[in-house]
């Protein structure tokens, strides 16, 4: 038979391989994020310049992952690694360098404004140069108004437009990288995100101008009138837009709000933006 010491020996030892398992089946995994959106949780053995090898849990057979088709490694230290997202995974125009995008120390209460999309929505025709404008102003905006956004300091364009850059990120790809990811690169924990949706439609106004002179006939003692006139056609272009506004702090959007301008101008998406910024949960009369 076994006696009383023998059984808690047992009981103490099946304890301890539970907890064992337990604990192991518990401990924090590794998880690559591919630039195709799929999610690989594993253990991290070993990395180079061009390579990842893993393995995945229960399995020890290692496997190898270019680190071309990676976006960003979230570490079981809490540590993450973002590589660089301008080229998408499985192309081969050319040869391909693992350029590893290192996250920006973090800057706490400090806000960036991101290059702001500019498209024709008939076409999908998007302008570089009207998204660093829109960028600018925005930026402007905050400067001018600092005192309004207290404790936020907003980080210098220069540096934002670096740090992207070095990211492969610009206005035509910014949509496609998460707002998180942003965050790290940036190294800021508030974000302005906007984007500028236009249409063009034209209209033509016309206006006469008259001209006479009168004669009066003796005979009838009525008054002849010689008139002249002149029509002009004026066409109009008229901009219809819709302006895309989002804050996020911390990752988490706080603010979100679309507005079209009362007016159909050139330059009406300036009016709309002022009129957001003003709104916003950053911004103190």
């Amino acid at each position: 038979m076994i006696s009383f010491k023998q059984s808690c020996a047992i009981l103490m030892l099946l304890f301890t391989i539970l907890n064992f398992a337990q604990n192991k089946s518990t401990a924090k995994l590794d998880k690559i994020i591919k630039k195709d959106y799929q999610i690989i949780e594993c253990k991290i053995s070993k990395m180079s310049d061009s390579t990842v090898e893993y393995s995945l849990p229960g399995e020890t057979m290692q496997i190898s992952l270019e680190i071309s088709k990676i976006a960003r490694i979230d570490f079981a230290s809490g540590r993450s690694q973002t590589f660089d997202t301008g080229a998408a995974a499985g192309t081969s125009a050319g040869p391909q360098t693992s350029q590893v995008i290192e996250n920006a120390p973090m800057k706490t209460n400090t806000i960036a404004v991101l290059p702001i999309p500019y498209v024709n929505s008939d076409n999908l025709q998007s302008s570089e140069d009207m998204a660093k404008f829109a960028q600018n102003d925005i930026y402007n905006k905050l400067i001018d108004k600092s005192s309004n956004i207290f404790p936020l300091t907003v980080q210098d364009l220069r540096v934002t437009n670096s740090l992207l850059h070095k990211a492969g990120i610009n206005s035509a790809n910014i949509d496609d990288t998460p707002i998180e990811d942003l965050q790290k690169i940036l190294g800021v924990d508030n974000i302005v995100a906007a984007k500028i949706s236009y249409t063009i439609t034209e209209g033509q106004t016309t206006s006469t101008y008259n001209s006479g002179s009168a004669k009066v006939n003796d005979s009838y003692t009525k008054a002849k009138t010689n008139n002249s006139s002149v029509t002009t056609a004026n066409t109009q272009v008229y901009y219809h837009y819709t302006v895309y506004f989002d804050m996020y702090k911390n990752g988490t959007k706080i603010y979100t709000q679309t507005r079209k301008p009362f007016l159909n101008l050139k330059d009406s998406w300036i009016d709309s933006i002022t009129y957001l910024l003003k709104r916003s949960p950053i911004y103190v009369k």
